[in-house]
């Protein structure tokens, strides 16, 4: 699979690198692009449940990085207290290799 990651910047400045163990991200999130919490966190939702669905059709099992990933994403945000308005900034969309995308 081409796992790839996504740099993304939280409502208080923190930078978060994260997985995704296929490019499906790059169909729901865009480098320059602003999303509220609610929105990125839902995009994440759809986005790393279709990644770690491919895993399975491809090896026959579920990614558990997808699932992990999603996980900590929603940790951080509820940890945090942000607000669901409050604004995420994708700022890179990376490959498995460390090159842009």
């Amino acid at each position: 699979m081409p796992e790839m990651y996504f740099d993304v910047r939280w409502p208080d400045g923190d930078v978060q690198r994260c997985y995704s163990p296929s490019t499906v991200i790059e169909d729901y999130f865009t480098v320059g692009a602003e999303y509220t919490v609610d929105d990125f966190l839902e995009r994440s939702r759809t986005a790393l449940g279709i990644a770690g669905e491919r895993v399975r059709e491809k090896f026959g099992f579920f990614c558990t990085g997808a699932s992990g990933q999603l996980e900590q994403l929603e940790e951080t945000a509820r940890a945090r207290a942000f607000p669901a308005d409050g604004r995420i900034l994708v700022e890179a969309l990376v490959n498995a290799d460390g090159s842009p995308r």
